[in-house]
């Protein structure tokens, strides 16, 4: 039986047996049971083993009365939730309605109580109660299509690789047996494609990797500028000729504690992002600053200018700018993916654009972050 389908419990609290009776037979009905207790201790032990849309509590009981056990049910993270309606025969005193609201009470009700007004109340605790199952049954399964999702991708992204890598090799080879100089420029365009296709494939990892929430960091020493310069490297070498210019330069102490593998990849990022969306023929800038005790400060600047009304948004997932998407430089998870890196470790991540400074994107780490590393 599905949980939106199973029956609604509703717990009865009285220690007069002919009271909780005429509840019973009052609130009989498709979808209830209701579960009867004829002592404060018979209730919390039921509510050890049901969960109950609501309770209807008699005040007055031995050994322990209703206030008691509303503080207990209170008392406890798994029954702290539960709708609590008192039933009292005693008189309508203020202080002792202030008692029972105090104790978690959403309602009283005096005896004789007034069956319509019973049946109203309850009515209406029923129906959320519903809805909440509803919801909560609603979101597992969102869950579980978001996690098959997740696997998908990452199987996906992880099998593309392997027919991709031969491909880029092929075109590289192509050159190598024809002097044919349509051959040459086909194979050029077929490892542009690739590689561009290449970048798309790690960022739906990464994306797979985040949102998987097992992310963990692999922390180390490392030097933060040598780091820089490789992955500046490794942009100059991917780039079609002419190599682009990537000018890296640091000033005070470059070292720290950081996952090197992420980290490269949050420059990678950042990198591409410059090279791709900067004005063609102008150098990119890194700058490290490593002269504060705690944090190391990386920046990425290049000319051209991000429009105002896209800075807001520039770190959110599948983001791009319309001319990104007709030309079809990636999928828009580059600088999402970089800042979501940044944070694992601790660190922020901005950026400022304007026609006198171009746009510079800023990272800060902390120099020994405080996080949860992966085991080895």
């Amino acid at each position: 039986m599905s949980l939106v389908n199973a029956p609604i419990n509703i717990l009865v609290v009285d220690d007069i047996a002919q009271n909780l009776t005429a509840l019973e037979a009052l609130l009989a009905g498709p979808g209830l049971r209701l579960l009867s207790a004829s002592s404060g201790a018979e209730a919390l032990e039921l509510l050890l083993v049901h969960d109950v849309a609501l309770a209807l509590v008699d005040v007055q009981m031995p050994a322990m009365d209703g206030f008691e056990l509303a503080e207990l049910i209170r008392g406890s993270e798994r029954t702290r939730a539960i709708p609590l309606i008192f039933l009292t025969a005693a008189t309508r005193e203020p202080s002792y309605s202030f008692r029972g609201y105090e104790a978690g009470a959403v309602d009283f009700l005096y005896k004789p109580i007034d069956a319509k007004a019973l049946l109203s109340k309850v009515r209406v605790f029923v129906e959320l109660y519903q809805q909440k199952r509803q919801l909560s049954q609603q979101l597992a399964e969102l869950q579980r299509a978001l996690h098959l999702n997740e696997m998908f991708t990452a199987v996906l992204g992880h099998d593309l690789r392997t027919p991709l890598s031969v491909v880029m090799n092929g075109a590289m080879l192509l050159p190598l047996m024809t002097d044919n100089p349509k051959v040459t420029q086909t194979a050029g365009r077929i490892e542009s494609s690739a590689r561009r296709m290449a970048l798309m494939v790690d960022q739906l990892l990464d994306l797979a990797r985040i949102r998987s929430g097992n992310m963990r960091l692999r922390l180390a020493a490392a030097d933060y500028a040598a780091l820089c310069r490789a992955i500046a490297e490794e942009q100059r070498c991917a780039a079609l000729e002419p190599a682009p210019c990537i000018d890296v330069d640091s000033i005070g102490d470059a070292t720290g504690t950081v996952d090197a593998g992420i980290f490269s990849q949050v420059l990678s990022n950042l990198l591409s992002n410059a090279l791709t969306h900067g004005e063609a023929g102008q150098p990119v800038l890194v700058r490290l600053d490593g002269r504060a005790a705690g944090e190391l400060v990386v920046t990425v600047a290049n000319r051209g200018v991000i429009a105002p009304q896209l800075l807001p948004r520039i770190f959110e997932p599948f983001h791009q700018g319309s001319d990104s998407r007709r030309s079809g430089q990636g999928l828009g998870l580059g600088l999402y993916t970089a800042s979501m890196f940044v944070a694992a470790h601790g660190g922020r991540i901005g950026v400022a654009s304007d026609a006198d400074a171009g746009t510079v994107f800023t990272v800060t780490m902390p120099r020994r972050p405080s996080v949860v590393e992966e085991p080895a």
